[in-house]
């Protein structure tokens, strides 16, 4: 069983920094495409970021420029680096995994979800 575990949620002012990470535990990094998602109360979960195995990447609109997904095959860890954060950008925040997904197929998880979730780290942002 695949665990995902977040850490480095928490609260800033508009404009702030945080860095999200995202432990995979029993299983290769670089064997899954991952992903960060976010929901707010009242509202569907979106897609934030997306990286395949080769290290491709996909952003929602909304983020791009601003957040940059990474990963550390080795550590076995992946990471969203969030700048000039918004009060919308306010929610929590899921790291996923699904395994043997490459490519475009990966990058299309965007919209669709994975497999597997952490339960979520909350990010504040206030004006």
């Amino acid at each position: 069983q695949v665990k995902l575990v977040e850490s480095g949620g928490g609260s800033v002012q508009a404009g702030g920094s945080l860095r999200l990470s995202c432990a995979i535990l029993e299983a290769p990094v670089s064997s899954f495409c991952m992903g960060w998602f976010r929901q707010t109360t009242g509202k569907e979960r979106e897609g934030v970021a997306i990286i395949d195995g080769d290290g491709t990447t996909r952003y929602t609109d909304s983020v791009k420029g601003r957040f940059t997904i990474s990963q550390d095959s080795a550590q076995g860890f992946m990471y969203l680096q969030m700048n000039s954060l918004k009060p919308e950008d306010t929610a929590t925040y899921y790291c996923a995994a699904e395994p043997r997904v490459y490519g475009s197929m990966c990058l299309r998880k965007l919209d669709y979800g994975m497999d597997y979730w952490g339960k979520g780290t909350l990010v504040i942002v206030s004006s």
